[in-house]
């Protein structure tokens, strides 16, 4: 199976030559058509997100990877081999194994992250609905969604959080467990909020309260994941209310004081705060950690974990590495397996095909001239029976002449049906 791959990442080009070969859904079906009409490929699929794109492709017998890379410059009007220089491409094994690696997240920003392997699932099912890929790319890519199962069951490559707001949701589940009653309170509504909210959300928490200083901001972020958004000048409030603090607003004072958290304490009859403070400057007033009942981190504490967890997915990424290349290499094997005896199929088929042929037209002329069909049909079935024997039957008594052992054993696996040998006895 003849592969390439080409595209650019977040290693290998900035942010701004990445927008210019950006493919939105709608441009992705108009290349994938254009690729095909071209004649340059015979199936495609064409990954997009914010940190790669990348063009997996079977080429055509006069296509290689420098045409393609002339076409993504003129879909996109660029100047000529302008973004060569941030290309980067694989052929074949190679090829096959980049793309297990991206699936995989071992080529991500972040070591092992999940989010690209639905991107790609849904990169293939575009292709799919647009007829870009058939036999070839499907088997090859159905053997890469089992790669990645493999990799996500026999390693611990995306069980250990890498992130800060992850590390956060993943620390407040480790101290309470489940969340679906816990009430969350969160101080800010920027990028990382944004992203703890959802965690929060995704792990089931029981209330989620944003408390931002633009309130249209918190009911926008709120709306979003299910929550309550109030400004943060309202949180004395609801403070009482949180099991779980965590804050990331950017504010250059800390915006929740010790005696703040003190008289929320009193109101929750001394039930413990879990308080994690991921800003800097922090949000959360030192001192307060030393509240009984109260269990405050800051971000210093998680990035010991995520370090911690980044060793863990290093090691890990090493086994993912060690499956991605056996199960790439046994793809290839399999692919060159079949491209070897696929002649032969092919040659056997067609034969088969005009013995049929030339017996069906006799076998239709006699029963036109009169002929009986029962005795016709008769005739017709010992003719092709015959015929279709007679090449494998000649081979075998010449190799039982020659005493070719390993023929006739070949032959007995090739030719001998089980079920028909079992019925015998």
């Amino acid at each position: 199976m003849k592969l390439i791959t080409l595209g650019v990442n977040h290693e290998t080009a900035p942010v701004d030559i990445r927008e210019t070969v950006s493919f939105t859904p709608e441009q992705a079906k108009s290349a994938l058509h254009e690729l095909k009409s071209n004649s340059l490929v015979g199936e495609c699929i064409i990954l997009s997100t914010c940190n790669r794109t990348e063009i997996y492709c079977t080429p055509k017998k006069d296509t290689d990877a420098d045409r393609i890379k002339e076409w993504l410059h003129h879909f996109f009007e660029l100047e000529s081999k302008s973004i060569n220089p941030f290309l980067y491409q694989y052929q074949n094994i190679d090829a096959v194994k980049h793309i297990m690696r991206v699936a995989s997240g071992l080529n991500s920003l972040v070591l092992g992250e999940p989010q690209i392997f639905g991107q790609l699932k849904d990169a293939y099912n575009l292709a799919h609905k647009n007829d870009s890929i058939h036999q070839s790319m499907d088997t090859l890519f159905q053997h890469i969604f089992k790669t990645v199962k493999q990799v996500r069951t026999d390693t611990a490559i995306g069980t250990s959080p890498v992130s800060v707001a992850f590390s956060a949701v993943s620390l407040s589940k480790q101290f309470f467990g489940d969340l679906s009653e816990q009430t969350a309170v969160l101080l800010g509504a920027g990028e990382t909020i944004e992203l703890v909210a959802r965690h929060l959300k995704e792990a089931n928490i029981g209330k989620l309260i944003i408390a931002n200083r633009t309130l249209e901001r918190a009911h926008s972020l709120a709306e979003s994941v299910a929550g309550y958004g109030i400004q943060l000048d309202e949180l004395d409030d609801h403070l009482h209310e949180a099991d779980i603090v965590i804050g990331s607003t950017g504010s250059p004072h800390a915006i929740l004081k010790r005696d703040q958290v003190k008289q929320a304490l009193k109101k929750r009859k001394n039930r413990p705060m879990f308080m994690i403070d991921i800003a800097v400057p922090r949000d959360i007033e030192a001192s307060t950690g030393e509240l009984d009942n109260v269990y405050l981190y800051t971000v210093d504490d998680l990035q010991e974990i995520i370090e911690s967890n980044k060793q863990s997915r290093q090691s890990a990424a090493v086994q993912a590495e060690e499956i991605i290349d056996l199960q790439a290499e046994n793809f290839m094997a399999q692919q060159d397996a079949i491209a070897r005896v696929k002649p032969i199929i092919r040659d056997y088929r067609r034969q088969a095909e005009q013995i049929k042929q030339h017996a069906l037209e006799h076998a239709l002329h006699q029963i036109e001239e009169g002929g009986d069909p029962k005795t016709v049909i008769k005739l017709l079935a010992n003719q092709l029976t015959n015929r279709l024997l007679h090449t494998p039957t000649s081979q075998l008594n010449q190799a039982g002449i020659e005493d070719n052992q390993t023929l006739i054993d070949s032959a007995q696996q090739l030719l001998i049906c089980p079920d028909l040998q079992n019925d015998k006895h």
